[in-house]
């Protein structure tokens, strides 16, 4: 089975669908068709690494509200906090500053720290 992610004009993801086929020729037929935007992800790539071994696609799956940025051929989640980085490899976002590795932490963005809850 493939996954397609419909994409607005904003290249932001609106749904994901299923489709019989995962290939990219599909890709382009459904978009064909509809005369919308679609991408293909893989339910299996999460941070740039398929999870059974394969060949990751796209760094992320797809899900609403990411956006399909072209020149990383990567789907990107919502920046979840303004100081926040893009880490490259993965298209994850993540703190400025690491986590404590022990105790449990929220982010303040006021602060841009972790505070311990």
């Amino acid at each position: 089975m493939g996954h397609y992610a419909k994409l607005n004009a904003e290249n932001i993801v609106v749904f994901v669908t299923v489709s019989r086929n995962e290939d990219d020729e599909m890709e382009l037929e459904i978009s064909a068709q509809t005369g919308d935007t679609y991408r293909r992800t893989s339910y299996n790539t999460h941070g740039g690494v398929h999870k059974l071994g394969g060949t990751p696609f796209r760094k992320n799956y797809a899900g609403i509200g990411y956006t399909y940025d072209a020149a990383r051929d990567a789907f990107i989640a919502p920046k979840p906090f303004a100081s926040w980085v893009l880490d490259e490899a993965t298209c994850w976002w993540g703190a400025p500053v690491p986590r404590p590795t022990t105790g449990k932490w929220q982010w303040d963005e006021a602060t841009v720290s972790w505070v311990e809850v």
